[in-house]
């Protein structure tokens, strides 16, 4: 399915969704029947962890996907209900797939409504239309709701406007993906960077300090660039002790990365700057280092610095300029020598 997650990784999201409800908005009318089996099979996966599947689709194409259920033994109620069916919670609670009938519009305000009373975790929107593109038109990844006003360009469509809508009604999570790409909503929902658009009202993307139950899988993160002298050997006992210093960067609870502040005078070190190879690329580096700048500039810290053998363009880009080692606090530039390590320095002015 080219899944951007590792299994460690996707193993995470099963026990965070099981149990949950997600309702599925799709356009079963569009999508070949290849593509319609990988929706079918995308189904099933979610069912078998536990998942409580509504799906939302027009009348009339009902029967066709009721054909494509029976042939993987998809467990599916074969009654199709409105969304102000009553009985809707008691069919969830049999663990059985259950179809709505879809009105004249995809996210209707039907559909958001029955979501909400149902306290669906993720509303999600399989269609040729539905992704936020950016001016160069590229995928907007994430947009919290409250920023949903300077993404709006020329692509911006009705169903943009419903998934923010759905947000404000109380739907934490909903998912505009491409109907005509295999193995979507798998690769959107077990993935931390995902394939589609997912607007959100909660913290997806977050900051905070470590705490002690952290420190073992922080430590086991970072250990492949130990090995391979990126970054200094830390002991649990090293930073439990400094414990204030460090933080880590949550993606949808899971930590993706981490970096810590430790204070030299007026001045601070970003240090044990690392981010997991599945999410390099992303920006979160930088976003990390901005976060730790911060931290200096509220310290009332003058500059911050940083040590790498091998990120010069990585702290340029983001605006250090080099600088001499002999530059360094003589506590800091003492443990360098004594390492042996050869790192290049970084300043940057707060």
């Amino acid at each position: 399915m080219g899944f951007k997650s590792d299994i460690r990784g996707l193993l995470q999201y099963v026990p965070l969704f099981r149990g949950k409800v997600f309702v599925i908005d799709v356009d079963w009318g569009t999508p070949n029947d290849a593509v319609k089996a990988e929706i079918m099979m995308d189904l099933k996966a979610l069912q078998q962890v536990g998942v409580m599947l509504v799906v939302s689709m027009p009348e009339e194409l009902v029967q066709d996907f009721f054909d494509h259920a029976a042939d993987i033994e998809l467990r599916v109620s074969t009654k199709v209900r409105g969304c102000d069916d009553g009985n809707l919670q008691d069919l969830l609670d049999r663990g059985q797939l259950f179809v709505v009938k879809q009105e004249a519009e995809l996210l209707s305000d039907e559909l958001i409504a029955m979501s909400v009373l149902l306290k669906a975790y993720k509303l999600i929107c399989v269609s040729g239309i539905s992704e936020l593109l950016d001016a160069n038109g590229e995928v907007e990844r994430f947009i919290h709701v409250n920023d949903f006003s300077d993404k709006v360009t020329e692509t911006s469509s009705a169903v943009h406007i419903q998934a923010v809508a759905a947000c404000h009604a109380g739907v934490p999570r909903v998912h505009l993906l491409n109907v005509s790409q295999q193995g979507v909503i798998l690769n959107e929902l077990f993935s931390a960077e995902g394939v589609g658009s997912m607007f959100y009202t909660d913290s997806y993307r977050s900051i905070r300090q470590v705490r002690e139950e952290d420190i073992s899988e922080m430590l086991g993160m970072i250990g492949r660039s130990v090995r391979n002298t990126h970054l200094v050997p830390r002991t649990f006992e090293d930073v439990r002790d400094n414990i204030e210093a460090y933080y880590v960067m949550e993606v949808d609870d899971n930590v993706v990365g981490c970096g810590a502040l430790y204070e030299y005078g007026d001045c601070g070190e970003v240090a044990c700057l690392y981010v997991k190879l599945s999410h390099e690329g992303t920006g979160y580096g930088a976003s990390i280092v901005r976060f730790l700048e911060e931290k200096a500039r509220a310290k009332g810290l003058s500059h911050v610095f940083a040590l790498s053998n091998r990120a010069a363009k990585f702290f340029n880009d983001i605006g250090y300029g080099e600088m001499t080692i002999d530059e360094l606090p003589s506590e800091r530039l003492k443990r360098l020598k004594e390492s042996g390590r050869e790192s290049l320095a970084f300043k940057k002015s707060l």
